[in-house]
């Protein structure tokens, strides 16, 4: 059985963007934070997301040459949309055109992208069907809605939040309209030289 790890970052009062996604708070460049981070996207064996964060990553990542471009190509994926196989014309259509122009080569991996296995069914079936097997963790990036949707499920079995030192004073939430309280048991905490802090939590069944 695999575990479902929600890796998100969040600034201190709990956005995990500006309201107009804004993320460029994310990239502090501090080295050791992006080494960690990296740590742990390979120690997964799927990367899971909603469909909006699928069309916008699929046509960046398969030609792109930054530090996280080879987990996030090489690692199997999976994407959750009601559109069924049509959400995976955006990155077959990346795959095309970057093979066309020649001008950006595709990273080992990209394949994988228009290679995802599309989830349309009901969500908690299809995460406990995904974990039903042994391995590494499920990863789940993102975005905020799918985020909210797992967690409202129960369906989260540890929590990777890394926070930043940035108050956004408004933006998107992940803990939003829960139906109860979700009580969380800290079991790993690191603090990175720019005051970026990494806190994991595991939901503590008995409280």
């Amino acid at each position: 059985m695999r575990k479902l790890v929600l890796s998100m970052s969040m600034s201190l009062d709990g956005f995990v963007s500006g309201v107009d996604g804004d993320i460029q708070w994310v990239f502090s460049g501090d080295q050791e934070a992006i080494v960690w981070k990296l740590e742990q996207l390979w120690d997964a064996s799927l990367i899971i997301m909603g469909s909006r964060s699928f069309q916008d990553m699929s046509p960046y990542w398969p030609t792109s040459t930054v530090v996280f471009a080879p987990p996030m190509n090489q690692i199997p994926k999976a994407v959750f949309s009601r559109q069924g196989a049509a959400v995976l014309a955006p990155a077959a259509k990346a795959l095309k055109d970057a093979r066309e122009r020649s001008t950006a080569p595709l990273q080992p991996g990209a394949e994988s992208w228009a290679q995802a296995y599309v989830a349309s069914g009901d969500l908690a079936d299809e995460i406990q069907r995904l974990k039903a097997t042994d391995g590494k963790p499920i990863i789940a990036i993102g975005g905020a809605t799918f985020a909210r949707s797992l967690i409202a499920h129960g369906l989260v079995d540890e929590y990777m939040l890394m926070v930043y030192p940035i108050v956004l004073g408004r933006g998107l939430p992940i803990f939003a309209d829960l139906p109860a309280p979700v009580p969380l048991k800290l079991i790993h905490s690191k603090t990175f030289p720019l005051g970026a802090l990494a806190q994991t939590y595991q939901p503590n069944r008995n409280p």
